[in-house]
């Protein structure tokens, strides 16, 4: 384990077959946890748990999540059985109180794929503590760079604070063309301007990137699997750095990027 100053991390999990792919992503994800070494817990923030307003989890031993369908059978056999931290939990929802965020406690809630298919190839032996907090993704960019302001303390106590969940996302226009496709010219302008928005920490351009980017609302008909990735920018140092670990676009039109904030 360890107490060094964490990163706040921003991944994009891509399909729920993760766990059974070889791709430069995955390649990428099996890197990632050694080069971060082993938190002392983890706080996950996936785009696949939303509610009205934030929720944390608090379950001892949180269940492996299959919130997916007609995915091949080896994927519904694969669990990972990671201990819960319900007192990072408790932790959690005491800075998000103090920052005027009520949250609730949820007794029972697991790891949804879009926590548990990223860790699998990071920390493959399920051993750190770990736990979810929920989006409120009608709430806009903003509020979730807010979320991640009131955690950013968290960065000092051992936590990895883990935000999953797409760079783009824009499931009706995936290819599923056999091989590796070239990546769509929409796809790879919207991934850039992301990219340089980041590096260059323009926040005001990314809070508003659905009228700033181009093509944001085609490459994010909704953009809940965005969401995520502010509360890893807010979890940010203000004058911190930003780095672009991993991009690669997978099926044409689903970018792999992540990022890392100091």
């Amino acid at each position: 384990m360890t107490t060094k100053r964490l990163p706040a991390i921003f991944v994009s999990h891509g399909s729920p077959t993760l766990p059974l792919e070889q791709s430069p992503a995955v390649d990428f994800l099996r890197g990632l946890g050694g080069t971060l070494g082993k938190p002392e817990a983890i706080l996950i923030v996936s785009a696949h748990w939303d509610t009205a307003r934030p929720a944390v989890s608090a379950a001892k031993v949180p269940e492996t999540i299959y919130d997916f369908y007609g995915f091949p059978r080896a994927l519904y056999q694969l669990r990972y059985p990671a201990p819960g931290a319900p007192q990072l939990a408790e932790r959690v929802a005491w800075l998000l109180g103090k920052n005027g965020l009520e949250t609730d406690i949820d007794p029972e809630r697991g790891f949804d794929h879009g926590a548990w298919t990223p860790l699998f190839h990071m920390y493959p032996e399920a051993d750190v503590p770990a736990t979810q907090l929920s989006i409120q993704w009608p709430e806009g960019p903003a509020h979730h760079v807010r979320l991640g302001e009131a955690l950013r303390p968290l960065r000092e106590e051992g936590v990895l604070i883990f935000a999953s969940g797409g760079a783009t996302h824009n499931l009706r226009e995936l290819s599923w063309q056999r091989g590796n496709p070239v990546p769509q010219p929409w796809t790879a302008e919207f991934n850039e301007w992301l990219a340089d928005a980041l590096l260059a920490r323009r926040i005001d351009d990314l809070v508003a990137y659905r009228d700033k980017a181009p093509f944001a609302v085609r490459n994010h008909p909704t953009d809940e699997h965005l969401i995520p990735l502010f509360v890893a920018l807010g979890a940010g140092d203000p004058d911190g750095a930003t780095q672009r670990l991993h991009s690669s676009i997978a099926s044409g039109v689903i970018s792999m990027d992540a990022y890392r904030f100091d």
